[in-house]
């Protein structure tokens, strides 16, 4: 019974310790998300601002990675990329905050108000939330989807159509916005869901909006 008791809990841990590390990973992954919602916000103070501070974090994240993969660490960055970095970046360049990056970057070139402001809340919060929800609650996986989840979907297209009617007003619009980055989200495209989300989003909101 001793034997027993003492095999079932150390599965237990085995199971609840690699759990948390998931979790906590994919916190810190959205908390950086979430932070790319500043954008907008720094865009309609000094748009040239805006692309100089993203353009420059980019590329110093990427000396930053590279360093990483070298066996060079620096402080604090090389550890959160380390912390952060999904199972299948272990040992690779961790693309999510390029991309990222990047996809803030189209939106603002390519769409205008009020478009460009929702293509990238739809990037943060969207895409973080279907993140959280996927790896929290996401027990029913959807086909096709290389293991993106029913919940992810959902919170996508909820928080989506509750940013997009905040700030159109027309829930037929924000429904279709909604459900354009709810779709994209759930696409099998690994860290360039970050350009596709905004881009796609952003769009839909500039034909609906007749900005285009």
């Amino acid at each position: 019974m001793s034997d027993k008791l003492n095999n079932f809990t150390t599965t237990s841990r085995t199971g609840i310790i690699p759990r948390i590390k998931m979790i906590r990973g994919e916190i810190i992954r959205k908390l950086i998300h979430f932070m790319i919602a500043f954008v907008p916000l720094l865009a309609m103070i000094n748009k040239p601002m805006t692309f100089m501070i993203l353009g420059t974090g980019i590329f110093f994240y990427i000396i930053v990675e590279t360093l990483r993969l070298q066996g060079r660490n620096v402080i604090l960055i090389s550890n959160i990329t380390e912390m952060s970095a999904r199972d299948r970046d272990r040992g690779k360049f961790v693309l999510g905050p390029v991309t990222l990056a990047l996809g803030a970057m189209l939106a603002l070139t390519l769409y205008p108000e009020p478009a460009g402001r929702i293509a990238i809340y739809a990037l943060a919060f969207g895409d973080g939330f279907a993140s959280l929800a996927g790896k929290l609650t996401g027990w029913i996986k959807l086909p096709f989807t290389r293991g993106k989840t029913l919940a992810g979907f959902l919170a996508c297209f909820f928080v989506v159509f509750i940013i997009s009617f905040r700030i159109l007003g027309n829930p037929l619009f924000a429904l279709l916005i909604a459900a354009t980055a709810a779709i994209l989200e759930v696409l099998p495209t690994d860290d360039f869901d970050n350009i596709l989300i905004p881009l796609g989003t952003g769009l839909v909101t500039a034909l609906l909006v007749g900005a285009l």
